[in-house]
């Protein structure tokens, strides 16, 4: 899925800036914990939980080749060519080792220490706040140098310090780190920073200071790396065709099942399809293209097929508050009135058990912090009609607004070839046509579009997926006006919707800082109110996540909503 990363997770400064592709919404940084989450607004058929064999039924060794919509732009994880979710899912959250990971807990999915803690951070709520983190001296990096507290520093001040960056939520906040010991680091944060567990977590783990530190790190990470923390080494990276991985032979962890993983690079979805049938991908994980659903629903003979409701992924009509026309809060509300969003959500998501437009900018995973504020935005061209007069417009001869001998033209871009959001941005474009809006579908590649035009902020309006990677709901990487790229903050951040709303900086960082669930709660209900009433863009429908594996693959193949459906690739395997 091309997507946003943590968040989901940016960008530098023009000339340093690198291409981010798979930020089509991967937004891969909101970040925060969570335990209960719900379905939401955004219904979908209930997830299918696919048979999976035992371990003592796999065998040991073995090849899968695995389907890849997307290739990353970079290995630099730290930095905002690194924005692509497919990148983390392949790379990033095999060899990389976190702090918390995101695993299942009864209905949840939920932060937990990782192996690489000895015990669970302690949390001083001072003032200052402060976080001391145990390391757990059997941890090694793949050639056998102990993952220590020093990596740990190393890795914050690359992130706070460092331009051309992701995304600094949280990591913005830290003060100091101390490192009495090679077990032990002590950060200390300039405010009180709820969303501590986040931290070094989500959109980012640790990367070995002994290898990286004094040199460039960019330059040695971007077309990949050989040592790891996690269960796989990369053994390459065949630009345009393949990443594959194998074993870190020196994992202090389980051991993977299998020698060897191929992610083979297949954009095209029906192509991509027809390679899963015939035996020559063992497993797929497409978006939910048309094509997809319509290949899903007559059957697949061979195959598990495994829906996730419950998704972190949000997809929306994203707007330019920046632009001369979209400035105005009165336009902005006339064309969120314009959009007949039911009728979107049941032509492309019907099919795969959506049931209604999202109310909120939480995903379904974090329905719970959301409110049902976007309600009041369903077609209503009597209210269209009354906020354009309203606002100084006027139709004319060709039914198009005009003010001030400037028409109501709009550009709405998106992806080149995915299917599904080009048929939405057709629809849409009918729907503003009725309404009185010109507007010009305009796509571009994806590095083009996450890397240049988003940071730049040349669009008007947009679609793209908000993917979530930590259960947290922390917002300010998407809607606090600090994130907006630009010269000043070396265009870090991911407020590509230019959001400037007076009160709503203040609310998030109530959301941030607050360690009172109540009041937390109630930061991200104000804040999700402010949002829709100031309509600086429109969500539209949780996102399912389809994963679909051969009968030959087995272990507990499942998806993770945060990590992805090859968070615990070390656990799959060939049935005997």
């Amino acid at each position: 899925m091309e997507e946003i990363m943590q968040l989901l997770n940016i960008e530098p400064n023009q000339k340093s800036r690198k291409p981010i592709t798979a930020l089509t919404a991967l937004m891969a940084s909101a970040t925060l914990l969570l335990a209960g989450c719900s379905a939401g607004s955004s219904e979908t058929a209930p997830s299918a939980s696919a048979p999976s064999a035992d371990a003592a039924e796999l065998q040991q060794g073995g090849t899968l080749v695995i389907g890849a919509e997307q290739e990353p732009d970079c290995m630099d994880w730290i930095a905002s060519c690194a924005g692509s979710i497919w990148g983390s899912y392949m790379a990033q959250i095999t060899t990389i080792p976190f702090v918390f990971n995101v695993r299942k807990s009864g209905e949840d999915w939920v932060p937990e220490i990782s192996g690489i803690m000895a015990s669970e951070p302690e949390v001083s709520a001072g003032p200052p706040q402060t976080v001391t983190y145990r390391f757990n001296p059997d941890a090694v990096w793949s050639d056998g140098t102990p993952i220590t507290s020093a990596d740990l520093k190393y890795t914050a001040l690359q992130i706070r310090d460092g331009e051309d960056v992701l995304d600094k939520t949280g990591y913005s906040a830290i003060e100091d780190i101390a490192t009495p010991d090679a077990q032990t680091a002590v950060v200390t944060f300039n405010t009180v920073y709820a969303g501590w567990k986040t931290l070094f977590s989500g959109s980012y783990g640790l990367l070995p200071s002994h290898l990286l530190e004094g040199k460039d790190r960019a330059a040695l990470m971007v077309d990949g790396y050989t040592w790891s923390g996690g269960p796989w080494v990369i053994e390459s990276w065949k630009k345009g065709e393949s990443i594959t991985l194998i074993p870190n032979a020196g994992y202090w962890g389980d051991k993977p099942k299998l020698d060897k993983v191929v992610f083979q690079f297949t954009a095209d979805t029906a192509a991509a399809f027809q390679a899963f049938k015939s035996g020559q991908l063992d497993a797929i994980y497409p978006s939910p293209q048309l094509d997809a659903i319509d290949q899903i629903n007559a059957g697949i003979s061979g195959a598990k097929v495994q829906v996730d409701a419950a998704s972190g992924n949000l997809e929306a009509m994203w707007m330019n508050n920046a632009t001369p026309l979209l400035q105005s809060q009165a336009v902005r509300q006339a064309l969120s009135y314009s959009i007949d969003r039911a009728a979107i959500v049941e032509r492309v998501y019907g099919p795969l058990g959506v049931k209604s437009p999202a109310q909120s900018f939480y995903p379904p995973s974090l329905s719970a912090f959301g409110g049902q504020d976007f309600s009041v935005y369903s077609l209503d061209l009597a209210k269209v009609d009354s906020l354009m007069t309203g606002d100084g417009w006027a139709k004319g001869a060709d039914g198009i607004w005009a003010k001030d001998g400037n028409a109501a033209n709009l550009k709405i871009t998106t992806i080149s070839g995915n299917l599904r959001r080009e048929l939405m941005e057709q629809v849409i474009q009918e729907q503003l046509k009725t309404a009185g809006f010109g507007l010009t579908i305009e796509n571009a590649a994806a590095a083009d579009l996450f890397g240049t035009i988003l940071p730049d902020g040349t669009f008007d309006l947009g679609l793209w997926t908000l993917v979530t990677t930590f259960p947290d709901p922390g917002l300010s990487f998407a809607f606090d006006s600090t994130s907006i790229p630009s010269d000043a903050n070396g265009f870090s951040g991911l407020n590509y919707s230019r959001t400037d709303v007076p009160g709503l900086n203040e609310i998030l960082a109530t959301v941030d800082s607050s360690i009172d669930p109540a009041e937390r709660l109630k930061a991200t209900q104000d804040g999700d109110k402010l949002l829709a009433d100031s309509a600086t863009s429109l969500p539209l429908a949780g996102v399912p996540n389809v994963l679909l594996t051969l009968d030959k693959v087995g272990g507990p193949t499942s998806i993770n909503p945060a990590e992805g459906p090859f968070w615990n690739l070390e656990q799959w395997g060939l049935v005997k």
